[in-house]
């Protein structure tokens, strides 16, 4: 994990953000397909932005909206009755900005914002952890880490709630509740504690 980036967030009290923060081979991903069904059965309309760490294409090549973007179209924009897509290219942007995309996930009114990756960034986190991996514990380091969900029991700073990584009802009612813990949980734990 690299340093906490001391760029700001568009934080406001309509729309809650939590990262997923951890090494890869936690299980991330994993994790969030079997939490994304029972945070819709607990009523919220959740939205997902994902880190990818590599060059992706969610467009085929050959079809009309490739082409065009292959020809300059920026954003492109794609909808049908069933989706919708927006891809564009991003060749002189080092690294996604996590500002911008909550920006466009905005006008979406989700309840919930996700945030898969994008761990060295500045907004509340979920942390998850497994020995098995091998990578060290940052729950210290980071302070932003408002619950961590561990495999096994970890001593933990004062203001993280301890998880179990196999207990997804428990991760998914921490995760349901976040919503109305978000007015007051918008800055790293040391503030958090400071104000109360």
């Amino acid at each position: 994990m690299s340093a906490v980036i001391e760029t700001s967030l568009p934080f406001d009290d309509a729309l809650p953000l939590l990262g997923i923060a951890a090494w890869s081979g936690t299980g991330k991903t994993t994790l969030l397909e079997r939490l994304l069904p029972r945070l819709t059965e607990r009523g919220l309309r959740t939205a997902v932005i994902k880190h990818a760490h590599h060059a992706f294409d969610v467009d085929q090549p050959g079809k009309d909206s490739y082409r065009l973007r292959q020809a300059g179209a920026s954003p492109m924009l794609i909808a049908s009755r069933a989706r919708l897509a927006l891809m564009m290219e991003t060749p002189d942007q080092p690294e996604a900005d996590l500002a911008q995309l909550i920006e466009m996930i905005r006008p979406q009114h989700p309840d919930l914002v996700l945030v898969e990756g994008f761990k060295a960034w500045p907004l509340p986190k979920l942390a998850l952890h497994r020995e098995a991996v091998g990578k060290p514990l940052r729950v210290a380091e980071d302070p932003w880490i408002k619950a961590l969900a561990s495999t096994e029991p970890l001593a933990l700073p004062p203001g993280v709630d301890a998880l179990d990584l196999d207990d997804l009802e428990a991760i998914a009612d921490w995760v349901a509740a976040w919503p109305a813990r978000w007015p007051h949980e918008q800055a790293p734990r040391q503030a958090v504690e400071a104000r109360a």
